[in-house]
């Protein structure tokens, strides 16, 4: 056992042990010999319980079902390197066979022991630079280009319906005929059940139950639905940490579009980030969680440089602080008496909100609880509190002009939200209305009860009830002037830097959260709500396209600045020196000042004309 836990030490990721850590590891491994071409497991058909490391000899990893003679190998792992922990990691999503190729002794590691040490910093940075990168390397350009469309682009088929009241021996006669996994069943408050080849075996199989009893009783309800400008690679992750084999896509208007399955996601570019999720789910305490969070910057930068577009980029980053709010408000729940978790809901505003998220973004935050609970006010801020000094300590603070749920402007019972937004929508320059609820229109609810969050429901009928308090929401967003300079850079001679948000960015943004009010639709991504509005009136096709295609290009300018900006060791930000871009960056980047700057001039000529 000695000798085995010196092997160990002198190998990633297990240099960081402790030597009560190591002597456990190496009293629980088992050592094993195999002859040349012996499997010595199959991930095709094993569920993963362990990882294995070579300590004499060779193993090659091959494809599941390859011939031995002709397959490519996917990694040949020598003595001291490790082979399974992304089939461990992923509950045996990865698939592969490992053969010796000449007589070999490998040590097989069990998981319980060794999953933790993945969570750690070491763990991680191991995982990065892992030989799993070859493997990924393998995914056709179809499966990556995949990864970074909105899910609406992958539907290919009709979805397939049923009702509530059919059998499961007729659901699944209906799913044999359309040759699909699952059945949607539509429900009276607009919901969605779902009956999948997976319930067919827990449910009904294993569970000893008829099969004509009516699907309703054996469905899965309500189901787990996105929209359709969500990302698939942000997808993916959600359904594997979910454990979802299925996800309908909907329209913003709750139309489904269809229903993918995993399979139609899987993309190599989306595993790293889904280890840092698991990373952080296990997190057992602030410190924990704070040394793991420790790698999101590094997400961003191996995300973009390794070719995920800053888009996919951004959407993956901002479902990872996704994680790390709901773990440090588990965390901070554990010490907050007298507070039912299921009674209020945790709302993310801004960028990270739209799934937009950049390295600088901070976190901008609202709480809305149960009106019963309207007298616990004082315990849900020390909560809210609680959670940013964590979030603070991991490197992502809170809103810096205080849009954070520890403020009580941000901390209000769901009654009192309606109540704001009521008076928002009838006075928008009154007590910030405008401000306040361009902020909560975005707002997503990351944690509790949807219902809580009851400010959209108001402006989705904004256009009909109230088209003064519209009208408002769009001068204000024509007035962030697209510019390559200001008057105030002009006299401070700083003519020579530009702030890609600021003087960029925003205005498209305002103007996409506008445009998506004009059709009925809140929370959403830029680009989603601009293509929605298209042809709404004073939005044309034409400029909407622009807009987005714009969008794209200074969000990509704006990711590769902060990433090159954490690389060398700088904190990221927006400002840009103008001398220090390429031409054709800076050509990119005046050029679509100007057209956003033309937009807005057709857009106010139309609006006068209006008026």
């Amino acid at each position: 056992m000695t000798d085995l836990a010196s092997f160990l030490v002198e190998h990633p990721p297990f240099q960081s042990l402790g030597p009560d850590e190591l002597d456990e590891l190496a009293g629980a491994a088992t050592v094993h010999s195999f002859e040349t071409g012996t499997i010595v497991v199959d991930y095709g058909a094993h569920v993963p319980e362990e990882i294995w490391m070579v300590q004499t000899g060779q193993v090659v990893l091959l494809p599941v079902g390859a011939e031995v003679s002709t397959a490519e190998p996917i990694d040949t792992v020598a003595p001291g390197g490790i082979f399974g922990f992304f089939a461990l990691l992923t509950d045996g999503d990865v698939k592969f066979t490992a053969r010796a190729s000449e007589p070999s002794v490998v040590v097989r590691l069990p998981g319980n022991l060794v999953r933790p040490i993945f969570a750690k910093p070491p763990g991680l940075a191991f995982l990065a630079t892992s030989a799993w990168n070859s493997m990924s390397g393998r995914t056709n350009a179809v499966e990556q280009a995949a990864s970074r469309r909105p899910v609406g682009d992958l539907v290919r088929a009709e979805p397939v319906f049923t009702t509530p009241d059919t059998t499961v021996r007729d659901a699944v006669k209906h799913m044999t005929a359309q040759r699909t996994s699952y059945v949607l069943i539509p429900l009276r408050d607009g919901d969605y059940g779902i009956f999948t080849d997976r319930d067919l075996r827990t449910r009904v199989v294993a569970a000893g139950v008829g099969i004509d009893v009516p699907i309703r009783q054996v469905m899965s309800a309500p189901a787990k639905c996105v929209t359709a400008d969500r990302l698939a690679a942000t997808v993916l992750m959600d359904m594997l940490e979910m454990g979802l084999r299925h996800m309908p896509v909907l329209t913003h208007h709750g139309r489904v579009l269809g229903v993918l399955e995993d399979a139609d996601l899987l993309a190599a570019s989306t595993r790293q980030s889904f280890v840092l999720r698991r990373a952080i789910g296990l997190a057992a305490n602030a410190g924990e969680l704070e040394a793991v969070t420790a790698g999101i910057t590094d997400l961003a930068v191996d995300l973009f440089r390794g070719g995920t577009d800053a888009s996919a980029t951004s959407g993956i980053l901002s479902v990872v602080i996704d994680s790390v709010v709901r773990r440090a408000l588990e965390l901070a729940l554990a010490n907050s008496v007298g507070i039912a978790p299921s009674k209020f809901a945790w709302l993310t505003l801004g960028s990270i909100a739209r799934r937009e998220a950049m390295p600088s973004s901070d976190v901008d935050s609202a709480l809305s609880w149960a009106d019963e609970l309207t007298a616990e006010k004082g315990r849900f801020l020390r909560m809210a509190g609680r959670v940013h000094t964590i979030l603070d300590a991991c490197g992502l603070p809170g809103d810096s002009n205080g849009a954070v749920a520890a403020k009580p402007l941000f901390a209000r019972s769901a009654g009192e939200w309606t109540s704001a937004t009521e008076e928002w929508l009838d006075d928008p320059l009154k007590n910030r209305g405008l401000i306040m609820s361009s902020l909560l229109v975005d707002g997503r609810v990351v944690w509790g009860d949807n219902a809580l969050h009851t400010v959209p429901a108001a402006y989705r009928t904004m256009r009909a009830d109230h088209p003064n308090a519209l009208r408002l929401q769009l001068l204000n967003a024509l007035s962030d002037k697209a510019r390559m300079w200001s008057l105030r850079d002009v006299l401070s001679r700083r003519g020579g830097t530009f702030d890609l948000k600021a003087h960029a960015l925003t205005p498209i943004v305002n103007l996409a959260r506008w445009g998506g009010l004009t059709v009925g639709i809140a929370s959403a991504s830029t680009p989603a709500r601009l293509e929605a509005a298209a042809g709404n009136g004073l939005l044309s096709e034409a400029d909407s396209k622009i807009l987005t295609e714009v969008f794209a290009v200074l969000q990509g300018l704006r990711m590769a600045h902060q990433v090159d900006q954490i690389a060398a060791g700088h904190t990221p930000g927006d400002i840009v020196t103008m001398s220090e871009l390429s031409p054709l960056n800076r050509s990119l980047l005046s050029d679509g000042v100007r057209e956003i700057a033309a937009v807005q001039r057709r857009m106010n000529n139309l609006l006068a004309t209006a008026t």
